[in-house]
């Protein structure tokens, strides 16, 4: 006959339970990482066309004018579309069981009587056959439950490039200057 279900729970030993949760952990971060960087490396290759600016000018006739910068070619990850980075920030491993025993008793009396009658004379006779049967019962539940939560975290901080703006625009002269 198999084992029961609380003798697998109990044999299972706690340090492979916990070496095995914190190898899946470490290949699903991995998996998360790996998917982190693809998403930025589409997100660096996808460009869309961007107006960087629009200046308004409004006139001495109250009209407003519009005149908007060129358009530039800008990837996606320039314009601010950031991958999103994730970690695990903890696990549990959780293991429980319930046992339940029961013991029942059942008793069966048979009474069987026998009786010869004649003259000045009788007999009788009884018989009493008493049988007891026990049942046991047992009842095994066993229950093991993964807990695992999952944030995300900003990326890494390297993974932008840092900018440098230049502007060679000629400054505007100073009032009354």
């Amino acid at each position: 006959m198999g084992q029961s279900v609380g003798q697998e729970l109990l044999d299972v030993p706690l340090p492979d339970m916990v070496a095995k949760l914190a190898f899946g952990i470490a290949d699903a971060q991995r998996a998360l990482d790996e998917n982190s960087v693809e998403t930025a490396k589409a997100l660096a290759d996808t460009t869309i066309e961007v107006i960087p600016a629009i200046t308004e000018t409004i006139k001495a006739d109250g009209t407003v004018e519009y005149v908007a910068a060129d358009e530039i070619e800008m990837s996606l990850l320039q314009v601010g579309l950031n991958p999103t980075f994730y970690q695990f920030a903890e696990a549990t491993i959780e293991v429980s069981m319930d046992i339940k025993t029961t013991t029942a008793t059942e008793t069966n009396v048979k009474v069987g009587v026998k009786a010869k009658a004649g003259f000045a004379m009788w007999s009788a006779s009884i018989a009493i056959d008493v049988e007891h049967n026990r049942k046991f019962g047992k009842e095994v539940h066993g229950t093991s439950r993964l807990i695992t939560r999952m944030v995300p975290v900003p990326p890494p901080p390297r993974i932008f490039p840092q900018i440098n703006r230049v502007d060679n625009r000629t400054p505007a002269p100073a009032p009354g200057g």
